[in-house]
């Protein structure tokens, strides 16, 4: 017999574990890609707002990879060490920190270019299942 009253409390019930899980397998298929371009996936993530962006600030970046600066400044010294980015603080308002693209990590964009196609691979959905999974996921992200 069910106690209803605890249903709630199973994992089989909760919509958070199967996100939680989906997410932590969907990165340990990056793994392999990002090795062999030295990169964890949130400096992958950073390197994909970089490419587009060029400059952009570090408050910013963090709004666009929902990521709190705590997780953005050691991701950054990263990104950094390895010459792939620059941060300098604003001239203007010495609170305010850009990050810019260097040479080098838009050189990296070349050996990352394939790593999206070669991860779709290993995610066995239907386009159209992808495209209403990526709107389902954007929809929750932006629920405040």
């Amino acid at each position: 017999m069910s106690n209803s009253k605890y249903d709630a409390l199973k994992l089989e019930n909760q919509l958070c574990f199967p996100l939680y899980a989906a997410a932590r397998e969907v990165v340990k298929r990056y793994r392999p890609y990002l090795d062999e371009l030295d990169l964890t996936y949130t400096q992958y993530i950073t390197m994909m707002v970089m490419w587009e962006q060029r400059e952009i600030t570090v408050k910013a970046l963090g709004e666009k990879l929902f990521l709190d600066s705590g997780t953005m400044t050691p991701v950054l010294k990263s990104l950094e060490a390895k010459g792939f980015v620059v941060r300098k603080r604003s001239t203007v308002d010495e609170r305010s920190v850009s990050v810019f693209l260097t040479e080098q990590g838009e050189a990296l964009k070349e050996s990352a270019v394939e790593v999206p196609a070669k991860v779709a691979g290993c995610v066995k959905l239907e386009a159209d299942e992808a495209i209403k999974l990526y709107e389902i996921l954007y929809k929750i992200l932006k629920t405040e």
